[in-house]
């Protein structure tokens, strides 16, 4: 994880609780080249699975593509290190909400589907990563603990992309996902 590595070369300032991780890849921080080149492989590792995962329905597919678009653009419109940006804090939004949104969009029904792109599993991945981002957006507003919550659903959107992938590839041969 990227931000571990950043914020233990940022030192003593930086409060992981309070503090958001594109704070950590604000300009002049000492690593914010650390925090970049991790949104920059998190952009492309979203992009390559969305490519590769035909098994998926193509609007879930192209969710996943716009969230690796938006990781990479949070890159390039990095977070200021005090205040707010409001080019960082829209791509930011539109990241968050692709990415809580592809799971349940790239649902497919039948026995033969692999079990997390069914419909019940999809929709209770949207659910947790919208309340996750629910409750970070509740945070910053009270200037709360937005890093933690910020964590919590940034992990379960990174993780969920290879849950999927992982179940694209158990299972008997003849359930396979369909190319």
């Amino acid at each position: 994880m990227g931000w571990l590595t950043a914020a233990s070369l940022q030192g003593p300032p930086y409060d992981p609780a309070a503090q958001t991780i594109s704070v950590l890849a604000a300009p002049g921080n000492s690593g914010s080249w650390v925090m970049t080149a991790a949104f920059v492989a998190l952009g492309f590792c979203h992009l390559l699975t969305a490519w590769g995962l035909r098994p998926a329905a193509a609007a879930g597919r192209v969710a996943l593509a716009a969230g690796g678009v938006s990781a990479l653009a949070v890159a390039v419109f990095p977070a200021p290190s005090s205040g707010g940006s409001l080019g960082h804090g829209s791509v930011a939004a539109v990241g968050f909400a692709v990415l809580a949104a592809w799971p349940v969009l790239a649902a497919r029904a039948g026995t033969a589907v692999p079990w997390a792109l069914r419909p019940f599993p999809s929709l209770g991945a949207t659910a947790v990563m919208a309340v996750g981002a629910a409750w970070f957006l509740i945070e910053l507003h009270l200037h709360g603990v937005a890093g933690v919550a910020e964590r919590a659903v940034t992990t379960l959107q990174s993780v969920w992309p290879f849950v999927v992938v992982v179940s694209c590839l158990r299972g008997p041969l003849r359930h396979r996902c369909p190319s």
